[in-house]
């Protein structure tokens, strides 16, 4: 697929699609007329690389990690400083605090909505007919 239409699936402006390219997160074919062409399985791995960098990851640490979510698994340990692991150990728990908080919104939410549900049928089965 063309750049515009990874763009478009992925709600990536072009210009941070050809940045993650740069950056080694993503990569593309050229065509004869030079024009990018890119992979499907680049639309996850676009979403991921956002997810990554929404929790605050640099793209040099996203970089290492993506082999990660590759199948079959591919690690590089090169450049894993103590820093890394330091900033790895602290994103990795924020992480986890905000999957809790999300979980817990997305219980009272289904609750609330059972709720929601239950009285809107006992409403309709109390009305008269």
């Amino acid at each position: 697929m063309r750049i515009g239409e990874l763009s478009e699936r992925t709600r990536t402006s072009r210009r941070l699609l050809r940045y993650y390219e740069e950056q080694g997160l993503i990569t593309s074919q050229r065509c004869a007329n030079g024009y990018r062409d890119y992979e499907e399985k680049l639309v996850d791995r676009v979403l991921q690389i956002r997810g990554l960098l929404d929790t605050g990851l640099p793209t040099r640490i996203i970089k290492q990690i993506l082999p990660c979510l590759d199948k079959p698994r591919a690690v590089v340990f090169s450049d894993a400083t103590p820093e890394t692991i330091a900033t790895l150990e602290r994103e990795l728990e924020r992480m986890t605090q905000r999957i809790e908080c999300l979980t817990r919104n997305r219980d009272a939410v289904a609750e609330y909505l059972d709720a929601v549900r239950a009285n809107a049928r006992r409403t309709l089965a109390e009305a008269p007919r």
